[in-house]
Formats: C-alpha cells, sequence, structure tokens
C-alpha cells in the first residue's frame, strides 16, 4: 500500500482553518495513523507487519492520524526515542471502535456529569483523547486542532497486532 501524496500547498486550501478535525488519509476499509518510535521497535514494526520485540505492552501509545502533527511531536524524527515515524494502516473499524472508547484528557463538562464521572471514566479508559493545537511545516502553530490517541492495555494489544492492515 502505497500513501498518495500531493504538494503541502495544495493540499492546505482543503483542510480546514480552525476547529478540531480529523485530518486523514484512508478508505472503505482502512485508515493511515502516524506513530513515532526508538529505532529497534520502528524497524521491527516495519520488517514483521506487527508491534513486539521491544515494543511495551505496559505502557500507553500514542497514534496520530495527521502526519504534520506528528512530524511536528517528533521534531521530523530527530527527538531522541521517536527516530522512526511510521505510517500504518489499520482497519478503518478499528478507528471507530478506538473513537468510541476515548475519553479526553482534559475535563470537558459538556460530556461528563461532573470532574469527579470524567476522573473515575479516565482511570477506567483504555483510550486517551487529545485535541492539540495543529501545526504548519515550519512549525508555527496553527488554529486548526489535531487529534491525538493514547491507547493502552487490550486496545493497545489490538492495534498492536489484530486491527494493522498490511501485505506480508
Amino acid at each position: 500500500m502505497r500513501l498518495i501524496t500531493e504538494p503541502y500547498l495544495t493540499q492546505v486550501s482543503n483542510c480546514p482553518k480552525n476547529g478540531r478535525h480529523i485530518l486523514a488519509q484512508y478508505d472503505d476499509h482502512s485508515i493511515v495513523v502516524y506513530a513515532a518510535y526508538r529505532p529497534a521497535i520502528g524497524h521491527f514494526a516495519a520488517t514483521y507487519g506487527y508491534f513486539g520485540g521491544e515494543f511495551s505492552f505496559e505502557r500507553m501509545s500514542w497514534i496520530k492520524p495527521n502526519f504534520l502533527w506528528m512530524m511536528y511531536r517528533s521534531r521530523w524524527g530527530t527527538q531522541n526515542g521517536q527516530e522512526v515515524v511510521l505510517a500504518i494502516w489499520i482497519k478503518r473499524s478499528a478507528i471507530e471502535e478506538i473513537l468510541a472508547a476515548a475519553v479526553h484528557s482534559s475535563y470537558v463538562p459538556e460530556l461528563y456529569p461532573d470532574k469527579s464521572a470524567w476522573q473515575k471514566a479516565l482511570k477506567r479508559s483504555q483510550v486517551r483523547l487529545q485535541w492539540d493545537l495543529d501545526h504548519h511545516p515550519s512549525g508555527t502553530k496553527l488554529e486548526r486542532r489535531a487529534i491525538q490517541l493514547g491507547l493502552r492495555g487490550e486496545v493497545l494489544a489490538a492495534y498492536a497486532k489484530d486491527w494493522i492492515v498490511c501485505e506480508h
């Protein structure tokens, strides 16, 4: 599977300027998410088509559908421990399951009856959702928000092995 690319200046004209948006490459069956890892983890995943080896199932792992947000976060692959940036095709049904299970990292009064209910949901959740400022390729912050999703527990295990779509 190949990524579909186009010049940034062409793409940016079609993107919303502000608000919360999931900007991603997808089709009816899959969606591309990005993640950055240490070389040993990234190379294992690229070689075998799943996460194993030194990949930790004991900690939260973050995925981002937005390429530029991933590149900003990893400092274009120069951040220590994030030198290998992967484009990972996962099942479209998986991202829907992930989003349905997500709990916001910060309290959103419109979604939870009170802060205590949110804290309990956050503690139980296997998916953490954050809306962070998106970035221009230069690093300048934009008004638009980009989603990132933290996975742990059974959701992380399913992501690491069962939900990846690959041609190995």
